[in-house]
C-alpha cells in the first residue's frame, strides 16, 4: 500500500493541516513504505490518540482585559506507558504543530528505548511580554484545563520553547493541590528544589553535542578540530556552544532572535553570554561579522548546528550551505526538499530525533529519580546520558549501513519499529 493511496481526511484537513505535521507524516509514510509497514499500523500511528483542545479565559494584570487562549495536549502513543513531552507557549503554536511534535517524541523515545509513548504541549500565547503573574495565571489554568489527562502515570510535561523551570514548578503546584498531595513526578525540568535532575537543563545541548562527537569518529575527523555554527542561542544553542566551545572545537557563528554573530576566528560563548546577560541579545557583539540568522547558515563551517525552530533549511538556501555535517538541536528544523539536497551534496545530517533526545533521556532520569526517591550526582547523570546517547547513535549508524539509508530514515526506521513491535504485541482491544 503505498504513500500515494494515503490521503488526509477532511476531518483532518480541517484539524492538522499544518507544514509541521506533513512534514511528520510524510516522513512515516516514507519510511513506513521502505519497511513494508504492517498497513493497519501504519495508518494508527499517522494519528494521535488523544488530541486535547482547550480554551480559557486570561486575565491581564490592568484586570480590565480578559483574553481568550487556546491551549493543546496531544499524546501520539500510549502503547509504550505513559506519554512524555514538553510544553510550548508560542503566538504560532497549533494544534497541527503539537501532533507534529508527539509524533517525533514517539520515535525519539522509542529510539532511546525509553519506556513513554510521545506527546507535547503548547499555549498559544506570546510569553515575551507576559508579567511573571500573567505567565503564572495562565499556566495555573492551562494545567486545571488538562488536568484529568495528566500525571505521573499518565502522561508528563516538560519545558519546551517559551517555557522553564518556573513554568514547571506551578504546574507540579497546581497539580499536585488539587489531588491533595505533592506530586514531583508530573513535570520534569523543574527546580532541583522540587526534586529536578542535575544536569536536566543542559541534557538536550550536550545530547546534541554528544552525537556530533560521535559522527565525528565515524567518518574520521577530530571534533576538537572542527569549526562550529549554532543558530538559536536558547537553552539548546547556547549549552551546546558552552561544551563545543570547552571540547576544543572553534564556535565561529552564533545566532538568536536579534540575528547572528560570525568569526572566523572563533567566538567565546562565556563573552557572549556576559554580553547577553547585559544587553539582552547578541545584537552588536564586538569583533564579529553581524548576518542575520539566514545568512549564518550560510557561513563557512565544519558542523551546523540548527537550534532554533522548524523549517530554517529549506530548499531556497539548502544549496548554499557551507558545512560537512548538519547536526539538528531544534524539532524540524529541516524541510524534506532541504534532506534530499543535502543527502545528494554529501553532507551528513543528524537527525532531530536522535540529537535533540538527551532532553527526554534526562527527563526519564529525573522521572526514575522521582519514583524511586533517588538523588544522582551531576556526573552520574552525565555519564547515563552519554551512554545511551551513544548506543543510540551506534545503532543508527549501523542500521543506516546495513539498509544503505540516510541517518534520518535509519533512526524512524528504529523508531517505528519499536512502536510497531510494541502495538502489535498488545493487540487490538477488544
Amino acid at each position: 500500500m503505498g504513500t500515494n493511496n494515503r490521503k488526509l481526511t477532511a476531518e483532518q484537513d480541517i484539524e492538522w493541516d499544518t507544514p509541521m505535521y506533513k512534514l511528520a507524516v510524510t516522513q512515516l509514510d516514507n519510511t513506513a513504505e521502505l519497511m513494508c509497514l504492517d498497513p493497519n499500523i501504519w495508518e494508527r500511528l499517522r494519528t494521535p490518540q488523544r488530541a486535547h483542545v482547550v480554551s480559557f479565559p486570561f486575565r491581564r494584570d490592568d484586570y480590565s482585559t480578559v483574553e481568550t487562549v487556546f491551549g493543546y495536549r496531544v499524546q501520539h502513543v500510549l502503547t509504550m506507558g505513559p506519554t512524555k513531552g514538553g510544553l510550548r507557549y508560542d503566538i504560532n503554536v497549533d494544534l497541527g504543530e503539537v501532533t507534529a511534535l508527539a509524533i517525533w517524541m514517539s520515535w525519539k523515545c522509542a529510539i532511546i528505548g525509553l519506556p513513554f509513548g510521545g506527546a507535547k504541549g503548547g499555549v498559544r500565547v506570546d510569553p515575551v511580554p507576559l508579567s511573571r503573574a500573567e505567565k503564572q495565571r495562565i499556566t495555573r489554568r492551562y494545567t486545571s484545563e488538562i488536568i484529568n489527562v495528566i500525571g505521573e502515570d499518565r502522561d508528563i510535561m516538560a519545558p519546551d520553547l517559551g517555557t522553564d523551570e518556573q513554568v514547571m514548578a506551578w504546574i507540579m503546584d497546581t497539580y499536585s493541590q488539587q489531588v491533595g498531595h505533592t506530586v514531583p513526578g508530573v513535570v520534569t525540568g523543574k527546580p532541583i528544589e522540587l526534586g529536578g535532575s542535575q544536569g536536566r537543563r543542559e541534557a538536550t545541548g550536550r545530547g546534541v553535542i554528544t552525537c556530533a562527537e560521535a559522527a565525528c569518529r565515524q567518518v574520521g575527523t577530530a571534533f576538537d578540530a572542527t569549526r562550529v555554527i549554532v543558530q538559536g542561542y536558547g537553552n539548546v544553542g547556547a549549552t551546546a556552544a558552552r561544551i563545543a566551545h570547552n571540547t576544543g572545537a572553534k564556535v565561529v557563528g552564533l545566532a538568536d532572535i536579534s540575528g547572528g554573530i560570525y568569526n572566523p576566528e572563533g567566538l567565546d560563548p562565556a563573552k557572549t553570554d556576559e554580553w547577553i546577560s547585559e544587553n539582552g541579545t547578541l545584537d552588536g557583539f564586538p569583533d564579529s561579522e553581524t548576518v542575520t540568522n539566514e545568512e549564518l547558515l550560510e557561513q563557512p563551517c565544519d558542523i551546523l548546528i540548527p537550534a532554533a525552530i522548524q523549517n530554517q533549511i529549506h530548499e531556497r538556501n539548502a544549496p548554499r550551505l557551507d558545512c560537512k555535517m548538519v547536526v539538528e538541536g531544534a524539532n524540524g528544523p529541516t524541510s524534506l526538499e532541504a534532506d534530499a539536497i543535502l543527502q545528494d551534496r554529501g553532507i551528513l545530517v543528524v537527525p532531530d530525533i536522535l540529537a535533540n533526545a538527551g532532553g527526554v533521556t534526562v527527563s526519564y532520569f529525573e522521572w526514575v529519580q522521582g519514583l524511586a526517591q533517588l538523588l544522582w550526582t551531576a556526573d552520574e547523570v552525565s555519564k547515563r546520558l552519554g551512554e545511551l546517547m551513544g548506543r543510540a547513535f551506534d545503532e543508527v549508524w549501523t542500521t543506516s549501513q546495513v539498509q544503505g539509508v540516510s541517518l534520518r530514515t535509519a533512526a524512524l526506521m528504529l523508531g517505528i519499529g519499536r512502536v510497531a513491535r510494541a502495538k502489535k504485541a498488545r493487540g487490538v482491544f477488544p
